[in-house]
């Protein structure tokens, strides 16, 4: 309910803002900066050691005899 109604007032708001006529008068300018030298903190971390490895293995997989029906009938919405 709450994004239906923030749908209703956003595209008003959006074709109000499309129907304006916006004219620049004045050029910008960026501001005067002086930059000066700073030091980035340092840190001493220390991590976990981690091994990583493999092993190989033997998995029994199960013969498994699959049968497609045909492309006739209704379709599956998952609806039930």
């Amino acid at each position: 309910m709450k994004r239906l109604i923030a749908t209703s007032l956003i595209a008003p708001f959006a074709l109000g803002l499309a129907a304006c006529d916006v004219d620049q008068t004045e050029e910008g300018e960026m501001p005067e900066l002086q930059v000066e030298e700073g030091n980035m903190p340092e840190y001493d971390v220390e991590t976990a050691d981690v091994d990583v490895g493999t092993e190989e293995r033997t998995v029994e997989v199960p013969d498994v005899d699959v049968t497609m029906p045909d492309a006739e009938g209704e379709p599956v919405t998952g609806d039930e």
